[in-house]
């Protein structure tokens, strides 16, 4: 993650901005008194509160271990080519 000061920041506000939203790479913008603070695009904000979500969701991380432990058994469902057509929108 780069790091700049908020000075920096401040003189190239859109350029950073920019540069965060198209780059999807969050920009570290440090202060004198050593608070710093973070810019991040709102989808990559969204992207990351689904995940906390996620990880902190036992039940939901339950589920993904079982599926990873068929899936690499081989022992995991197997739709039928009619539903892989409707899944694929064939």
């Amino acid at each position: 993650m780069d790091s700049v000061s908020v000075n920096q920041f401040r003189e190239n506000l859109k350029h950073f901005v920019e540069q965060v939203v198209s780059q999807h790479i969050p920009l570290k913008v440090t202060r004198r008194n050593g608070e710093d603070f973070i810019i991040i695009s709102a989808e990559d904000w969204e992207r990351e509160q689904e995940t906390l979500y996620v990880l902190q969701n036992n039940s939901l991380m339950q589920q993904i271990s079982a599926s990873m432990t068929t899936h690499t058994q081989g022992s995991g469902y197997l739709p039928s080519n009619e539903e892989l057509d409707e899944i694929a929108g064939v």
